[in-house]
């Protein structure tokens, strides 16, 4: 006993004892007493893969199912093989780095718990539970690089056994084995796999806490307290409660994040709160970012006197992440974007690399046709792997910027260094919030209810997450991209430094269907000059106009490109 009470020390030394955080009424705190606002990302896509990360969607949402179409390729060896490269690179020592380095003060770990522990279906003893390590030993990694950059560490049982609602992509659910709510046998596991956690990690002073069941989406049945015949959410909360007992046995000390029901957001019929360090979390997606759309959360809070926090938002535009985070600071609410790592996507901090093998897989998975060879597939999906590495991500600067800069000042800062003479891309306009660094009139997505009639803010899906539209780019002279979809009196923003104060000469490489115009003006609203954009026949039909005589001054210039009417696309400009 006197070994593991001097151990226990010597691991709470080693990373202070200042850090644990707990509850203190309506806010989350550490030891000392500071007020923590977790600032968080969570690394959805790495032990729990959903279909429209990888872009399987159509075909192959929940996890299971993207495996059954691997190994169709592949076979059962290859795709092991090819997730054990996937979860070796997908998040590192570098990538928490990263996030630290960012701004970031917390990860939350989505989990699968077959990385713990087998299914019940494939127990050797019916009832009994193996615990494998290797979902262990990737959280003991996690948590120790998290201790190295003093950040928070969130455990969230993403995939439940059994899975935990209707909506099978968030849970790996498969819909011919009884569910969580239909298993006393998977609530069982469940609960053990919680009082195995916190046994491992009770004295981790860097474990923010343990967020119990992720976005439960089940329709219970029953009447609530009052009588009505409303959702009752009771099992919800009887497991929920039931596993805090479990971990309460052995650890007294860390946070315990519950979630209601649909998605996160439903807490009718809860009972009385049954822990005294105990957080309410929410999620957030696709509505508008004022008090109204957290108003129940924010009731609930005051009700109850306990923290609430923002365990899942994200899957937006930069304006919507900036606005949102802008909200959350007023009521002194945490968070945690979502995801870390997608295939081919602009609205994450960072972007996997998608390659033409790959999307031949895809495309015989939807639509049939010539069966790629295994040999072919194999070294797709490697690749694919490989491109999961943080050394072959490609880091969303424009995403950071509006996450935390622009959510305190209205300023603007070069994307590049621009400088004259020379060629600016379109698409390369500066770094801030709109109405600062660009204006555009399509610029976030506000629909929920029907994914039909949700809105794109860049219609192109290219490059950045701003609201200005960026397209793929086939002129024999890009940077890939070109700014598309303009609409009149939209504009955009560039910081150009010159050495000289003159008059310069600007070429625009253009091209449209319709009759255009641009107006030069610096960021005042100075009008530097005008030129007309002639029809030129399609979209990528380019041509190139000049304008003389715009006038430069000596050192750091702001030039707003006006779109006087819509329908010109932008490639470049060329100043001389």
């Amino acid at each position: 006993m006197k070994r593991v009470i001097l151990l226990s020390t010597l691991i709470l030394s080693q990373f202070g004892t200042s850090q644990l955080l707990k509850t203190d009424g309506q806010k989350i705190i550490n030891d000392k007493g500071e007020n923590i606002q977790l600032r968080g990302l969570g690394l959805g896509g790495w032990m729990l893969q959903e279909g429209y990360m990888l872009k399987t969607a159509d075909f192959a949402g929940p996890q299971h199912k993207i495996k059954e179409k691997i190994t169709e390729l592949i076979g059962e060896d290859g795709m092991k093989d090819f997730y054990k490269a996937y979860l070796k690179n997908g998040i590192t020592r570098q990538d928490i780095d990263f996030l630290a380095k960012a701004g970031f003060n917390s990860v939350r770990l989505p989990m699968h718990y077959d990385l713990y522990t087998f299914p019940i279906e494939k127990e050797p003893v019916k009832g009994q539970n193996t615990w494998l390590e290797e979902g262990f030993k990737m959280t003991d990694n996690l948590l120790k690089w998290c201790a190295a950059n003093k950040i928070y560490l969130i455990l969230d049982l993403h995939a439940a056994p059994g899975g935990q609602g209707n909506d099978v992509n968030i849970s790996d659910n498969d819909k011919t084995k009884p569910s969580l709510w239909e298993s006393i046998e998977n609530q069982k596991k469940t609960i053990a796999l919680w009082k195995k956690l916190a046994e491992r990690y009770k004295d981790e002073p860097w474990i923010g806490g343990y967020d119990l069941i992720n976005e439960p989406n089940i329709n219970f049945t029953g009447k609530n307290p009052n009588g009505t015949d409303e959702m009752s959410n009771a099992p919800l909360w009887k497991l929920q409660k039931d596993i805090t007992a479990a971990i309460r046995e052995t650890d007294k000390k860390h946070i315990i994040f519950i979630e209601g029901n649909g998605w996160g957001n439903n807490y009718n019929g809860l009972i009385p709160i049954w822990d005294s360090n105990m957080v309410f979390s929410f999620h957030k997606y696709w509505n508008y970012n004022n008090d109204e759309t957290i108003r129940s959360i924010l009731d609930l809070r005051t009700k109850h006197n306990m923290p609430i926090w923002l365990g899942e938002t994200g899957e937006n535009s930069n304006v919507w992440f900036t606005e949102l985070i802008q909200l959350l600071d007023r009521h002194n609410i945490g968070y945690a974007f979502w995801p870390m790592k997608k295939i081919d996507n602009i609205a994450g901090i960072t972007n996997v690399k998608i390659t033409p093998e790959y999307e031949k897989l895809l495309n015989y998975w939807k639509n049939g046709g010539e069966k790629p060879s295994k040999d072919y597939a194999t070294k797709a999906l490697m690749k694919i792997a490989e491109n999961y590495k943080f050394s072959n991500v490609e880091i969303k600067n424009d995403v950071i910027d509006a996450m935390f800069r622009q959510v305190n000042e209205d300023s603007t800062k070069p994307f590049k260094n621009h400088q004259a003479p020379g060629k600016v891309f379109a698409s390369d306009y500066d770094l801030g919030r709109m109405g600062s660094a660009y204006l555009d009139k399509d610029f976030v997505n506000l629909w929920v209810s029907d994914p039909k009639k949700r809105s794109e803010w860049n219609s192109g899906q290219q490059m950045r997450n701003d609201g200005v539209d960026i397209y793929l780019c086939h002129d024999s002279i890009s940077n890939s991209y070109y700014v598309g979809k303009t609409e009149a009196e939209e504009w955009l923003q560039y910081t150009i430094d010159t050495k000289f104060e003159k008059n310069y000469s600007f070429s625009i490489r253009y091209a449209g269907k319709n009759d255009g115009g641009i107006r030069l003006e610096d960021a005042s609203g100075k009008l530097l000059a005008k030129v007309s954009l002639p029809s030129t026949g399609g979209d990528e039909n380019w041509k190139t106009v000049s304008i003389k005589n715009v006038p430069l001054k000596k050192g750091t210039n702001k030039i707003r490109l006006h779109f006087e009417s819509g329908g010109s696309n932008l490639n470049y400009f060329e100043i001389q």
